[in-house]
């Protein structure tokens, strides 16, 4: 078979597993798309080809990801091979150890290629860093990728990965994917644990899945997500619960439209996209209200969490390297110890406040409806746009708003592809169901990727069509 790396995942550990092809052939076949793609698009950053055909060649059929490869996120550390979080500090960094989302996808038989690149620490949304450099976008090599699963959403677009990990705090897994047009995933805090971590409670981050279909994402998910005892806020559902058929019948399911989720600036390319595919649900049977929920506070609750944990993780590095940051990720840990104890105090209450309104307002709606990002892809030489719909944009963050005020909300969020704009760009839409109600809200992202139907790929040849 020559088309291997155009594969779903579900589609080629199906084959893998009737043995009509072999992991060594599906190994092969996204090594030579990698070579033949990313230098152009410099998504992966770490590769070790001859280790992953041995692992391959000796694999035996360990779980539903057996023989699937997959590179991972450069901020995920993975035993014996390089993770550099983006940052010349650790530019020969290598662990001797798997974090454990590396550990379980590695025990449900993926086969390891290498890492994908991120921006410095995972700070941001584009994705470019001084050890290797800027990512871009395969649908127009001009374009940003995202980030900061800006590598693993690149990847999958162009066909160099079937299924990728990633992380996500302000927007990680789903602006990368909204910007190429695959999908991506944060759970409810807790589905995918966390280990080894400082910050045990946390419930800002989470690793999340990724791949070019939402039942590869079921599929990925399932091998993540589970309980484990040294997280204090893991979920008990296992992973093997999302190994289910996704179809749904969402008729009667109550809907909320939130176009600029309370007023937030979205540029018109963004809403000419979203609006039209957004009708599709009321063709599926669904009830769709113009609706916002009350996020009045939640740009104080993350600025001040987010400060916060920066300062506690990177401030001894910081403080040794000072030159070794960049400005704005520098300014971000500057403003974590500027923090008083009343500044915390204020961002736990306004967070109680913010997640009581969250639970009242899916006790009215199954799910929201919202962009994920307030841009189409920019300029992969910007830093980030200065300017949404005509607002100036101050910091690197602000045109993230529409991710990480739905961060705070503590529920899962899917960012699905929605559509092209005219010159071809991806747009994503975001659905978010009520905390823990992950299965519901990959059940809505399937229904709807169905009624959308395939989109064209790029004009380029680089990106798959999903």
């Amino acid at each position: 078979m020559t088309d291997l790396w155009q594969r779903t995942a579900t589609d080629l550990a199906g084959l893998i597993r009737r043995r009509e092809v072999s992991a060594v052939e599906v190994v092969q076949a996204h090594l030579d798309r990698i070579a033949a793609v990313n230098p152009q698009i410099n998504a992966i950053v770490t590769l070790d080809p001859e280790g992953a055909l041995a692992a391959a060649r000796s694999s035996l059929p360990a779980g539903p990801l057996h023989g699937l490869p997959i590179a991972f996120k450069d901020t995920h550390e993975t035993q014996g091979m390089r993770t550099t979080f983006g940052s010349p500090l650790f530019a020969d960094h290598v662990p001797d150890y798997d974090t454990l989302c590396v550990a379980r996808i590695t025990r449900a038989g993926a086969i390891r290629l290498g890492k994908t690149n991120v921006p410095e620490f995972g700070a941001g949304s584009h994705t470019f860093n001084p050890v290797f450099g800027v990512t871009r976008n395969p649908h127009d090599l001009s374009r940003s990728a995202g980030g900061s699963s800006g590598g693993a959403a690149a990847a999958l677009a162009s066909g160099m990965l079937p299924i990728a990990d990633g992380g996500d705090m302000g927007g990680s897994l789903r602006n990368p994917a909204s910007f190429c047009g695959v999908v991506g995933f944060r759970p409810t805090p807790g589905r995918v644990p966390s280990w080894p971590t400082d910050s045990p409670w946390d419930t800002l981050t989470t690793a999340g899945p990724m791949a070019r279909n939402v039942p590869d994402v079921a599929l990925l998910l399932s091998a993540m997500a589970g309980p484990d005892p040294r997280s204090p806020i893991a979920l008990d559902t296992p992973g093997p619960a999302f190994l289910t058929d996704l179809s749904r019948d969402l008729a009667g399911l109550r809907l909320a439209w939130s176009p600029t989720l309370g007023g937030l600036p979205v540029d018109p390319a963004v809403l000419d996209v979203l609006t039209p595919a957004v009708t599709l649900f009321e063709s599926l049977g669904c009830t769709v209200d113009l609706a916002d929920p009350d996020l009045a506070e939640a740009e104080l609750i993350f600025r001040t969490l987010r400060a916060h944990q920066f300062n506690l993780a990177f401030g001894p590095a910081f403080d040794a390297h000072p030159a070794a940051f960049k400005p704005s990720l520098a300014a971000n840990i500057r403003a974590g110890r500027a923090l008083t104890a009343e500044d915390l105090g204020r961002a736990s209450q306004a967070w109680s406040r913010l997640w009581r309104a969250g639970i009242a307002f899916f006790d009215r709606y199954d799910a929201l409806l919202a962009p994920v990002s307030q841009v189409p892809p920019f300029p992969a030489d910007w830093e980030y746009p200065h300017e949404v719909a005509g607002v100036p944009q101050e910091s690197y963050l602000d045109w993230m708003r529409s991710a990480y005020h739905v961060t705070v909300m503590g529920a899962p969020a899917l960012s699905v592809p929605a559509g092209l704009t005219p010159t071809g760009l991806p747009i994503g839409l975001q659905i978010i169901t009520r905390p823990r109600s992950d299965l519901l809200a990959l059940q809505i992202g399937a229904a709807f990727e169905k009624a959308r139907g395939p989109l064209v790929s790029s004009q380029n040849g680089l990106a798959v069509g999903t």
